[in-house]
């Protein structure tokens, strides 16, 4: 089988043009040159090749993340192409591997394919050694894909679950927040890199040092982090990490990554096995994991969302991640500086530069959350996320590539006459 992509994205309109532009996406669509000093046009051209409606404001990657043309189409070609020749396309995982490790910082035999981050969690959480009366520790703010899979650890294994309430402000608070429940029992600890419901970036480099000076598993679940910000598995220190492709990376839906660092492999002990899990040539007999975090995967997968997945990485690479996560992060302190001028708003997320992300939420006690929420998506065409964990009752908004200035002024207005009408 021989699929062209260079040929096929040609056809798109992608690769390099002349003039200082770049051809990016899809058919006709050209990509200005970043001007630090202009950016508009650049990021107006990047939401052009969504098939977003043009009078609906999508804020809510964190949530669901859309999929350009050009990644539904690249998708779209390779399961044609599949089903032409009536095969699995199994043999394009590996250098999928090894995009994706480039991608995420990490070597291609730490990467394991799963549908989303909630089955990655679900593989550390019931693969790692718990005894009855082990503890494990992760924040109130996890999401149910990340505490869920502790959650049934602690009905089946008899594990003890300890929380702790992330700081939106502290960087050594959030660590002395987790070092003050490490007792001899804890075996595992883990946090989201960005937290779900007020996106506080949280400092896993330092949790990790803590993690590893006491021998407890560290595992970070990324869903939020890929995509939004730069992420080097290697550099972060923890032993695990998972993220799901269908939010900030841009990909189809039902894809994800785990990665395992490859010293603590053998630690994790399958929860699921099938075929491309391990090699047995007669039963009876003794499973033989293939090396590698490829022995986590098991059975058919949908190659061509994977593919999908591999290609909307590459689109970010074309874009620039760090230029990325500074729009998004840009958007979000114009966001912060109009909101917090009207009256009776309160923003749950951080100010401190490090801890901050292209997540904000806020709430107002004049407006309950699903109120916020309805008014905004009915009345003004933005769609946001109702907040209702922990009773923060507030509304999250999630600022991506495709978002743009006018995106965040046409929420000022439109939060400012919803708290003025409900006055």
């Amino acid at each position: 089988m021989n699929i062209n992509r260079k040929t096929f994205l040609r056809n798109l309109g992608l690769g390099i043009a002349g003039g200082g532009a770049t051809r990016a996406f899809a058919q006709n669509w050209e990509l200005p040159q970043y001007l630090a000093n202009n950016p508009k046009p650049f990021w107006s051209a990047i939401r052009r090749g969504y098939d977003i409606e043009a009078d609906f404001r999508y804020l809510n990657s964190g949530g669901l993340g859309p999929s350009s043309r050009a990644v539904k189409a690249y998708t779209t070609q390779i399961e044609n192409e599949l089903e032409a020749r009536v095969e699995t396309g199994h043999d394009l995982l590996e250098g999928a591997r090894v995009d994706v490790a480039d991608f995420l910082g990490a070597a291609a035999n730490e990467v394991t394919f799963v549908r989303n981050a909630t089955e990655a969690n679900g593989i550390i959480a019931g693969g790692i050694e718990l005894n009855p009366g082990d503890e494990v520790i992760f924040e109130s703010h996890a999401h149910p894909g990340g505490s869920f899979p502790w959650l049934l650890q602690a009905e089946k294994r008899g594990v003890k679950v300890h929380l702790f309430e992330p700081d939106p402000e502290s960087i050594s608070g959030n660590i002395g927040r987790i070092e003050e429940l490490v007792t001899a029992r804890t075996k595992a600890v883990q946090v989201s890199h960005i937290t779900a419901p007020t996106g506080i970036l949280l400092p896993v480099r330092d949790i990790a040092s803590l993690c590893r000076a006491k021998g407890i598993w560290f595992h970070v679940d990324g869903a939020q982090s890929a995509g939004m910000i730069p992420i080097n598995f290697a550099e972060m220190g923890c032993d695990s990490y998972a993220t799901s492709g269908h939010k900030w990376v841009g990909a189809p839906r039902e894809t994800g990554v785990l990665l395992v660092k490859r010293k603590r492999q053998d630690a994790v002990k399958s929860v699921m096995v099938g075929a491309y899990s391990a090699g047995l040539e007669e039963l009876p007999g003794k499973l033989d994991y293939y090396p590698g975090a490829m022995r986590f995967e098991y059975g058919t997968r949908d190659v061509p969302r994977v593919m999908g997945m591999v290609e909307a990485m590459r689109i970010q690479e074309m874009i620039g991640r760090e230029r990325i996560a500074g729009h998004g992060r840009s958007l979000v302190a114009r966001l912060r500086q109009g909101i917090e001028k009207i009256p009776s708003i309160e923003v749950l997320s951080p100010r401190h530069p490090q801890l901050s992300s292209s997540m904000l939420s806020f709430r107002t006690p004049q407006l309950g959350y699903r109120d916020m929420f309805s008014t905004l998506v009915n009345d003004f065409g933005l769609r946001c996320r109702p907040v209702s964990e922990q009773g923060l009752d507030a509304v999250r908004v999630s600022c991506h590539v495709f978002n743009t200035v006018d995106d965040i002024d046409h929420l000022i207005h439109a939060i400012k006459m919803t708290v003025e009408a409900n006055a």
